[in-house]
């Protein structure tokens, strides 16, 4: 099966933001079910959601700094970490200056509605899965804040976290390169993935699987980008990717609703015991 959408790709550092104001700018890219939302802003700028539908997520880099609040909480959160802000109306205000990322689900609908990216998903997105909650977390909804230098462990694929609604593979920031013998192409049959790099070069390899007409048959596609930037993968399209050149390369993987294929794997989702799994499993 071939994909039925295309695949897209957002330059954040070649193109113009889509939302501008003073202290930030703001790239918005999206899949069937997810928006990312990557603010280059000063120290002092404070992202507020009035009444967020649901939770959505923040990583923060080296060197960035942010003060999170939600109607009933407060949390410091330093850099290198990864917070999940829980629904109703939040405050980020980011200490200094720097990119900030936020991932939200399509229910954000006033950013999804400007991603730059939006005029692929006017027909909708047939072959992915539409976008459905997990179980709430055995505690509630608060923000839960992560060190990721807590979660290094190299006999542990990545470092996945999920929420209900959306899960993020924050991969160890690295000098050393992927081994070209070592790729790992692969598709997945209902579900987009969102990669995002947000330091060094990268080269997305893409192969749209060959059906019995010929005439949609298409080239392999080796996309270079450098960083900040965003590609969307969309379901059955044969994909891998390999960070190329010089000095610090930083991958981060975007996925929504959560994969089951990871979950089920133990240890590997590093808030498992945060986030249930749906009861049929």
């Amino acid at each position: 099966m071939s994909a039925a959408i295309e695949p897209s790709w957002s330059l954040y550092y070649a193109s113009e933001p889509q939302l501008s104001a003073s202290g930030q700018k703001t790239w918005i890219t999206r899949s069937a079910n997810v928006v990312v939302v990557v603010s280059q802003v000063v120290a002092g700028t404070e992202l507020v959601r009035e009444s967020n539908p649901d939770e959505y997520m923040l990583l923060l880099p080296p060197g960035i700094r942010a003060s999170v609040q939600s109607d009933d909480q407060s949390v410091d959160a330093a850099p290198e970490t990864l917070t999940i802000l829980p629904p109703g109306r939040t405050v980020i205000k980011v200490l200094d200056d720097g990119l900030v990322t936020r991932v939200f689900s399509v229910r954000a609908k006033d950013l999804a509605s400007q991603a730059g990216n939006g005029s692929v998903y006017v027909n909708g997105a047939p072959s992915v899965a539409p976008l459905e909650d997990w179980p709430a977390p055995v505690d509630g909804f608060r923000i839960r804040n992560y060190k990721l230098a807590d979660y290094t462990d190299p006999k542990i694929f990545g470092r996945l976290f999920r929420s209900t609604n959306l899960m993020i593979n924050v991969f160890e920031r690295k000098t050393d390169r992927r081994d070209p013998r070592k790729m790992s192409p692969h598709s997945h049959a209902d579900f987009e993935q969102i990669s995002l790099t947000l330091e060094g070069d990268f080269v997305h390899h893409l192969r749209t699987p060959w059906t019995p007409d010929s005439t949609a048959w298409r080239e392999d596609q080796h996309l270079e980008v450098s960083s900040p930037s965003a590609i969307v993968i969309p379901a059955n399209l044969i994909h891998t990717t390999a960070d190329v050149g010089q000095g610090v390369a930083w991958l981060i993987d975007i996925f929504g609703p959560p994969r089951m294929d990871f979950s089920l794997q133990p240890g590997v989702v590093r808030n498992a015991d945060e986030y249930p799994m749906p009861a049929a499993r």
